[in-house]
């Protein structure tokens, strides 16, 4: 099932998307998937994303390519930084490059999205708190990122308004531990991995984390990058794929002075 959020005739609803057309739902998904009767035409709708205002988790060196990648130290624990709300924007909006901006960088991603609230979730309950999955694309700035890092703390070169798309659904009942994920940018090639290659799997992240924090609907977790990221630049169109999800695309633009 792939569940988008969208904007039509001025209202924001959930609906299943089932071909080119949305059966819109009563309400939350995360309440009830029950049809709410109307059902959309997705040429008329904007998707927007797919969860408003989430709180964003995320975990950093968490493919073993992109370790070899970046010459880091593999972890032996997850390696979790938070992003604020403001950060999340859906399919079609533009990632704005700051004015700090010297080095931005494309991510493609994985992104668990949270169903049912808990802690101190075990491993093997894991997969019953996770609602389902969508395209992320955590936009970072090198420059700041590598600065705060040698302090040994990661938030602003992460956390600019727009540095997490995510979309354009929310797909359920995959297998998250093989699925191919990439990235291209104006068309070429960047990204090409595999979930395969998570160093920490979905059902450790969720349950690490959760040792900690209360997990609750809504939530978002991004789980690592594969090899291959690189530059974003003023007037590029940057899309992330994932096997099940779809296409997730978005347009590059510098802030205005």
């Amino acid at each position: 099932m792939k569940i988008a959020r969208y904007r039509l005739n001025d209202a924001v609803h959930y609906g299943v998307l089932e071909g080119k057309s949305l059966q819109r739902l009563n309400g939350s998904p995360f309440a009830s998937l029950t049809p709410a009767g109307p059902r959309d035409a997705l040429a008329d709708a904007q998707l927007l994303c797919p969860l408003p205002a989430p709180r964003l988790f995320a975990v950093g060196m968490n493919y073993v390519g992109h370790i070899a990648e970046a010459g880091a130290k593999t972890p032996v624990i997850p390696q979790f930084f938070m992003m604020p709300t403001t950060a999340a924007i859906g399919p079609g909006e533009a990632i704005v490059r700051p004015r700090e901006a010297q080095v931005v960088h494309h991510e493609a991603e994985l992104a668990i999205v949270i169903g049912r609230r808990g802690r101190r979730i075990d491993v093997e309950r894991a997969l019953d708190h996770v609602f389902g999955y969508t395209c992320a694309n955590d936009v970072s700035e090198r420059v700041i990122q590598n600065r705060e890092m040698g302090y040994g703390c990661l938030l602003v070169g992460k956390a600019f308004d727009t540095f997490c798309p995510l979309g354009p659904v929310i797909a359920t009942g995959l297998d998250a531990g093989n699925l191919r994920v990439r990235a291209s940018v104006n068309g070429s090639p960047r990204q090409d991995g595999n979930t395969s290659d998570l160093l920490f799997t979905v059902p450790h992240i969720v349950s690490y984390l959760s040792q900690a924090v209360t997990l609750l609907p809504g939530d978002v977790i991004l789980t690592g990058t594969p090899s291959g990221v690189g530059p974003l630049l003023s007037g590029d169109v940057c899309e992330i794929t994932i096997d099940g999800i779809g296409t997730l695309c978005n347009p590059v633009i510098d802030e205005a002075a």
